[in-house]
């Protein structure tokens, strides 16, 4: 991501139902030590930092990592470039991928080891809460010039934009976002994200010890399957009480 990329990401991304969401979840577990895994431009670890909790925003890209340090209340949050190889053993009590992150992570390897690494870095007892669409409402099909297309409103003019669907293989999608800059510069961010069914997802947090304890379709907390939301938000707990590891704050 470019520092360009940045800016138009946060204008095409504002505070939405899924952040009340995960602001929610955390406030159940008061001056919780969160980590935002993919952090992206801070919008969500921000706020979570602004209702008194104490985050890590964790993000591989350093142009999106920039444009998040420099923003209003950034000093309260601890800043790591890099992936959750990078995060302590027993340190927080929560832990959010946020923005379809999950998806990002398309190998089914290196998503088990992100889950492990989660799982290292999570309190005995503590929680990991992500979304991720589901395949099954297929909202691929609507990543076409015509249904995607939107106008951008920058500091500096708009920007039109679409999305073009480039393939769709063994679950995984690739797209082309367009954006078409005030002075005719066209910029291309290609993307491919894993779809994961909501099987494959309850199987891979088993394997990594956690236990599923809600599983919506949507962010009003319907079941999966019963919103036009087209989710699988999940969230799950690591086991409490394993010898040589506790659930106390250290």
């Amino acid at each position: 991501m470019t520092a360009r990329l940045a800016a138009i990401y946060d204008v095409e991304n504002p505070w939405g139902r899924d952040d009340k969401f995960f602001l929610r979840l955390a406030a159940e577990t008061p001056a919780a030590r969160v980590v935002d895994l993919g952090c992206g431009t801070g919008r969500l670890t921000l706020a979570l930092a602004a209702a008194g909790h104490a985050v890590t925003g964790v993000e591989p890209a350093r142009a999106a990592l920039a444009a998040a340090r420099v923003k209003p209340g950034a000093e309260r949050v601890t800043w790591v470039e890099g992936t959750a190889a990078d995060l302590p053993d027993a340190a927080h009590d929560l832990a959010v991928l946020t923005s379809h992150v999950a998806q990002e992570i398309r190998d089914d390897a290196e998503w088990a080891a992100t889950l492990a690494a989660l799982r290292r870095t999570l309190v005995d007892g503590g929680r990991l809460a992500f979304d991720s669409r589901d395949p099954a409402a297929r909202r691929w099909e609507r990543w076409n010039p015509t249904d995607s297309r939107r106008r951008l409103t920058l500091p500096d003019g708009t920007v039109d934009a679409w999305t073009e669907l480039t393939e769709v293989r063994d679950g995984l999608v690739s797209f082309l976002h367009h954006y078409l800059l005030p002075d005719g510069e066209e910029l291309r961010s290609p993307g491919t994200l894993r779809f994961r069914t909501e099987v494959e997802l309850r199987a891979s947090l088993a394997a990594a010890g956690f236990t599923v304890e809600r599983m919506y379709g949507g962010w009003a907390g319907e079941p999966v399957g019963a919103s036009d939301d087209g989710e699988l938000v999940v969230v799950a707990r690591a086991p409490a009480g394993r010898p040589g590891r506790g659930a106390q704050r250290r």
